[in-house]
């Protein structure tokens, strides 16, 4: 967009604004991840910051914009005499979710490096970064080898490419900014640990705000020059405040008080390693030089913890972000030094002011409705949402009549009604059993299924299709091998030619579609087992997070089947959707299974190379509808018919047990495994692992003593 949206003319968005113009301020403070619902402007106001930064001064002519002042002495392009350089604006630069490897930190051309010995290298994303700031819309679906090599880049301020002994190296700091919608799943850790600071934006729920947003919008598409030459006068005394905001960084004082009140408050909320406090002093430091002060306040320190915190004390992907507010202020309080006393009134409203004030982000009054905004308006609105419920929390209980109105054991209402259980929470989650899918997949690089990737083991050549991106070196020299002569080479060396070109073919793992089939019927509904089953599930989401896979949730009970949670890349939303499912009513097992088969023909017309697990979590009853038993062989067959991988977990219990999971999983062509073995450490997995690789042993053996027979 040749004419960016006024950053002075967003509406609202106060921590928003404030995180993006205190990394402004200070480059050091590491970025900003912006969380929220889509059509929040989240991409809007971060591509507004660029036109409000600083020019900068670079080497004439570098293609990786060295400091003239201190210009890195091992640049390509280098090396480079001291001097005045030239000025520029700073870039920012937009990674898209998928870009390739070689976008992101460059190419090499292999074909010339082969065949003349030049090493000619095509500069990346990460290098035209550099000294700006690199931008990730949805940056939570950013694939895994793409994170990996921003993780290396950020945590060495460099970017290395090597590529069959040819190795470049240029320098990569730049300003992190991602911006992404929490259903479509979350970050790993390590990447969220990079971001400096995180906010949480949502719309205004004030009919007056959105108007304002909605005439703004308006008039910035019909003319949007003659829209940012209204604002150009609020812009310009912005950027004039971030100016002399950096020229007052190095006179801030951080006193030994707030020292302390900032490690006090990182241990209070038990985050990992020391980054939190780091991040934390530079962005009360940016706070406090951002109001024109020269010392760090103890408002400023709890602004800090309030941007830096929130995403770093997350245990585990099921903990929703944020901090207790209340335990942030007797900390604060408990560890008050005497430099925090404010003689003068404080000079601020420790963050709770308008736009003009520190928690506004340092616009100056638009008289909009933006103006009455307060800073903690983006996080509100979400963690006040409750999950919508299923359509089975408000469908009609089972009629009673029969003794399965009133049975909660496990084995009690297998043929008849029963009503509805209130919701039971889930047992504690604990490290399963890898469940994966056989064979070899090509879907999105992951953690779980053998799949030819970009990255991995390489087990293979062939012809590249297209553009060589990984070079199978042994087997180019193998195929230039026997055209030597005929090419007129008859002294040392190799001559190789484009069609000598060999990719390599690689082996890792892939991420899958898992879907869960969870019974939710009457059979279900004694507490301890569907506690533990809950326990269950919740445990498979915590590895399908960690292996990056898709997931569903299909529940069945009552009289049918319902999709509770469509394939999706957010294991939180599939959590709580499981905390609040209720139980009771018949088992309708057919058609939990039809119901599944419809969501995965529909994912396989989305994304054929995405291969599905399906994971039924049930005691193998089946009670709903006319010859039910029947009906749902044949639902179970037609999963085996398509290949789908199958996994029933059986949740039967007691002395006596039917083993119906077990003929439901024969039926499915898949395996069955109850809940004791569904852990990592258990002794029955383990036996059973045991006597599968004997077995395995002794297969092999008595195809070897065959071969040798014939």
């Amino acid at each position: 967009m040749s004419t960016p949206y006024p950053f002075t003319a967003i509406v609202g968005m106060d921590d928003l604004r404030l995180g993006l113009l205190l990394n402004a301020v200070s480059p050091a403070v590491g970025g900003v991840l912006v969380r929220g619902e889509k059509g929040t402007a989240k991409s809007t106001a971060v591509r507004a910051l660029s036109a409000l930064l600083p020019e900068l001064a670079v080497v004439a002519g570098c293609r990786f914009g060295c400091d003239p002042a201190a210009p890195d002495p091992l640049c390509p392009d280098g090396p480079h005499e001291s001097g005045p350089g030239v000025s520029r604006p700073p870039r920012m630069v937009e990674l898209p979710v998928g870009a390739s490897e070689d976008r992101l930190v460059g190419a090499l051309d292999i074909e010339r490096a082969l065949s003349e010995g030049v090493k000619a290298f095509e500069p990346g994303l990460l290098a035209d970064a550099h000294r700006g700031v690199l931008y990730v819309d949805e940056v939570n679906l950013l694939h895994d080898h793409l994170v990996d090599l921003l993780l290396d880049a950020a945590a060495m301020g460099a970017s290395y490419v090597e590529r069959e002994g040819v190795s470049v190296r240029h320098a990569a700091r730049f300003l992190l900014v991602g911006t992404m919608n929490p259903e479509e799943g979350e970050l790993r850790p390590q990447l969220l640990d990079r971001f400096g600071l995180t906010v949480e934006v949502a719309a205004s729920r004030e009919p007056e705000r959105r108007v304002e947003v909605v005439r703004r919008r308006l008039a910035y598409d019909d003319d949007p020059a003659a829209f940012a030459a209204r604002w150009a006068d609020e812009e310009s005394a912005l950027r004039a405040r971030i100016v002399a905001a950096r020229a007052l960084l190095p006179e801030v004082r951080l006193g030994d008080a707030a020292l302390l009140q900032i490690a006090a408050t990182c241990a209070a909320f038990e985050v990992d390693g020391m980054r939190a406090d780091i991040v934390m002093a530079r962005t009360a430091t940016a706070l406090a030089a951002w109001d024109g002060r020269r010392d760090v306040r103890a408002e400023d320190v709890r602004r800090a913890a309030l941007l830096a915190l929130p995403h770093r004390r997350r245990r585990n992907p099921f903990d929703a972000p944020g901090l207790d507010e209340d335990r942030l202020d007797d900390t604060l309080e408990r560890f008050k030094g005497e430099d925090d006393d404010d003689p003068d009134g404080g000079g601020d409203d420790g963050g709770s002011g308008g736009p003009d004030g520190p928690g506004g982000g340092g616009v100056p009054p638009q008289g909009g409705p933006e103006a009455s905004d307060t800073p903690r308006e983006s996080g509100a609105g979400r963690d006040d949402t409750p999950v919508e419920p299923g359509p089975e929390s408000e469908r009609e209980p089972e009629p009673a009549g029969g003794p399965g109105s009133t049975e909660r054991s496990a084995g009690a209402g297998a043929g008849a009604g029963a009503g509805e259980q209130p919701a039971v929470p889930a047992a504690e989650p604990f490290r399963t059993k890898t469940l994966s899918v056989p064979g070899l997949g090509e879907g999105a690089a992951g953690r779980r299924s053998r799949a030819r990737t970009e990255h991995g083991r390489t087990t293979g050549s062939r012809r590249p299709r297209g553009a060589l991106t990984k070079l199978h070196l042994s087997a180019t020299v193998r195929a230039a091998a026997p055209h030597q002569r005929a090419r007129g080479r008859g002294g040392p060396g190799l001559l190789v030619r484009k069609d000598d070109l060999r990719q390599a073919t690689r082996e890792g793992r892939e991420g899958n579609l898992v879907l869960f089939v969870v019974d939710a019927s009457g059979s279900m509904a004694a507490r301890a087992r569907m506690g533990a089953v809950k326990g269950a599930v919740l445990s498979l989401l915590l590895d399908a997070y960690q292996r990056r896979d898709k997931v569903g949730l299909v529940t069945f009970r009552g009289r049918a089947a319902e999709i509770a949670l469509p394939p999706t890349s957010s294991v939180d939303a599939a959590a709580a959707r499981l905390e609040s499912l209720p139980t009771g009513g018949r088992t309708p097992l057919a058609a939990g299974l039809l119901k599944a088969h419809d969501v995965l023909r529909v994912e396989r017309m989305r994304d054929p190379a995405r291969r599905p697990l399906l994971v039924v979590v049930t005691d193998g009853r089946a009670t709903g509808g006319p010859d039910p038993v029947a009906l749902a062989a044949h639902a179970a067959r037609l999963h085996a018919a398509e290949g789908t991988a199958s996994v029933v977990v059986d949740c039967e219990s007691g002395p006596v047990r039917l083993g119906l999971a077990g003929s439901l999983a024969a039926a499915l062509a898949g395996t069955a495994v109850t809940l004791d073995e569904l852990r990592a450490d258990s002794i029955a997995g383990l036996v059973r692992d045991v006597q599968q690789v004997g077995a395995d042993h002794r297969r092999a053996g008595h195809n070897d003593r065959s071969r040798r027979a014939a």
